[in-house]
């Protein structure tokens, strides 16, 4: 059963009549996920510290139940618990961005709901399909992931059962066409929400594809391989272009998400293991320089100014306000577009160099958005906070409140975060490595003819 990788296993029986259980694992895949989970999910309830005064005891319930469903969505290995766990996630989310969101919280509520449920529901239906081909295969009934791992399903049915899957994870990532839910839900959602949306919750959609999706359906997989590659590519570049016209700062984020998360797609799919080590710093690194982001520009911008807009905040003299925001949007910014000593330097690098070797023109793609990256960011710092005219009227520009210990503490440990990868990112490799050589993974590492 590979228990060789797991280095904590807990598992009891739950519904045995369905072949059901309380199977829980961790191997260092799954702990490192886990550890930018209880660090990202800190820094979010310090985010909505003074920010959220509405209720604010079912706000904090609801943001420690969506991480206590990200926790069993990181560790299941019961496909039945597996899903249980990716439903308790997404319910207090949306409450989150229905209760607590801003002008236009309804739509974007019901817009992620819309769009995590369908979804959701095909992953069910391709879960129960599996479960019970291993019982055509095997004679029991089982949605243990080990003995599932066993069961046979290729041609078109393996490849229609895996497309459930895909487009469940595909959507929570997510990649083009399953994308446009995200910035609607971070342009109304608390900055706590888009500490953990971005940071955590993304990362579950690529988690289940490294876990799940390739594992599961190793022939399919690698036969629609292309075609997600290529959607990875174009969501990298649409997306960037697409984030370029933002007027909307959190919508230019959240469009920079969709970009980098392309990577992900790019590096875990490349069947190098390279590639998929990129892909697992680059879940990492965007955690934290995501996390960051939201929390200057939400936590300290939007709370103090409470505007979104481009065209209004460079007439905010931020720079002279708000030095320290100024800084650390630098540094995020820096890290976002991949500047060398961040983390996201050495996750693309990686990603890069492993589709290099099989996909060679999506490589090359993928480092156009890069480029991109560099135009949209370098506009959102310039007009924000170095605009090429500073106000000089003080009665245009409000007086805004210096930025307090408590949001320094939090944003300075993202920073340090990024950098310890980016410096040394030999810490993090040596800590993935061995469980990203597991067989179960082998269909992700042994390679493809070169194209």
């Amino acid at each position: 059963e590979g228990s060789s990788t797991w280095v904590a296993v807990f598992e009891a029986p739950w519904i045995s009549r369905f072949g059901i259980s309380f199977y829980l694992a961790a191997d260092g895949l799954s702990i490192l996920l886990l550890m930018l989970t209880a660090f990202l999910g800190v820094v979010a309830i310090g985010a909505a510290w003074d920010e959220v005064q509405e209720r604010p005891g079912f706000f904090y319930f609801n943001l420690l139940w969506t991480l206590a469903g990200v926790v069993g969505v990181f560790t299941a290995l019961d496909l039945f618990l597996f899903f249980f766990f990716w439903e308790v996630m997404l319910i207090p989310m949306y409450l989150i961005i229905a209760i607590w969101g801003h002008e236009n919280k309804n739509y974007a509520a019901m817009k992620f709901f819309i769009f995590t449920q369908v979804t959701g529901m095909m992953m069910l239906v391709s879960i129960l399909v599996l479960a019970y081909f291993h019982y055509l295969q095997l004679g029991s009934l089982s949605f243990n992931y080990h003995d599932l791992l066993n069961v046979s399903l290729t041609g078109e049915m393996g490849m229609w059962v895996m497309l459930g899957f895909f487009i469940s994870f595909s959507t929570k990532l997510p990649s083009m066409p399953f994308h446009s839910w995200l910035p609607d839900a971070h342009s109304q959602v608390p900055t706590a929400g888009s500490v953990i949306l971005a940071g955590v919750l993304l990362k579950t959609g690529a988690y289940g594809l490294i876990r799940f999706a390739v594992p599961l359906f190793p022939e399919a997989s690698m036969a629609f391989a292309p075609v997600a590659m290529t959607l990875a590519a174009v969501s990298i570049l649409y997306c960037a272009k697409v984030a370029f016209a933002q007027d909307d700062i959190k919508r230019l984020i959240a469009y920079t998400s969709v970009s980098h998360m392309g990577f992900v797609v790019l590096g875990l799919l490349a069947t190098t293991e390279t590639g998929l080590s990129g892909a697992v710093l680059q879940m990492f690194s965007h955690g934290i320089i995501a996390g960051l982001l939201f929390a200057v520009v939400g936590r300290m911008v939007y709370a103090r100014t409470h505007t979104r807009d481009l065209k209004e905040l460079q007439w905010m003299n931020l720079r002279a306000q708000l030095p320290f925001a100024s800084t650390l949007f630098l540094l995020a910014g820096l890290a976002s577009i991949g500047l060398p000593g961040f983390s996201g330097f050495v996750a693309e690098l990686h990603v890069l160099a492993g589709a290099w070797q099989s996909f060679a023109w999506l490589s090359l793609v993928a480092g156009l958005g890069i480029i991109l990256g560099v135009a949209y960011t370098m506009r959102a710092m310039l007009t924000v906070f170095w605009p090429s005219a500073l106000v000089t009227d003080s009665g245009r520009a409000p007086i805004l409140e210096p930025i307090t210990l408590q949001e320094k503490w939090g944003a300075c440990l993202l920073v340090v975060a990024t950098l310890s990868v980016g410096l040394y990112p030999k810490w993090m490799l040596d800590w993935i490595t061995p469980c990203l050589q597991s067989p179960m993974l082998k269909p992700l590492t042994e390679g493809m003819a070169p194209m």
